[in-house]
């Protein structure tokens, strides 16, 4: 089956929305640099707290969030855990794994550059636009 080749205003509206996406994570990079933390140390911190249903997550549930391997997210743990805000605790469940939680000190940092990152999707609401179907050329 031959690929169909993006029009030039298919192509408009990728770069749009790849422009819009890299404006939140520049802002994202900066907060976080602002707080003294990675923008990755953050997206450890936030995937934790905001792990469904539970305070905790695991080495592999993270690795998975991040889109990144196993041991990378075991390296960028021990940094956070070097910092204060995170500690690891033996699988309660299972033995073999690993959970994360927050200490005191990750959990206000991530709430507090949540906040910030909050604000900025809200001034984005109507800007950071989604292509359509139509607009990438999927639909006739």
């Amino acid at each position: 089956m031959a690929k169909k080749i993006p029009t030039k205003e298919e192509f408009e509206v990728l770069s749009e929305f790849r422009h819009q996406l890299r404006i939140f994570e520049r802002f994202s990079e900066d907060i976080t640099h602002e707080f003294g933390v990675t923008n990755l140390q953050y997206l450890l911190l936030l995937h934790v707290k905001g792990y469904k249903g539970r305070e905790w997550a695991t080495i592999g549930e993270l690795a998975q969030r991040l889109q990144t391997h196993h041991n990378g997210v075991v390296s960028l743990a021990s940094r956070c855990e070097k910092l204060g805000l995170l500690y690891r605790q033996q699988g309660t469940v299972d033995r073999r794994e690993v959970e994360i939680y927050l200490t005191p000190e990750g959990n206000k940092l991530v709430k507090k550059i949540a906040s910030a990152h909050r604000n900025e999707l809200l001034g984005l609401q109507g800007v950071f636009k989604i292509p359509s179907a139509k607009e990438l050329g999927m639909e006739s």
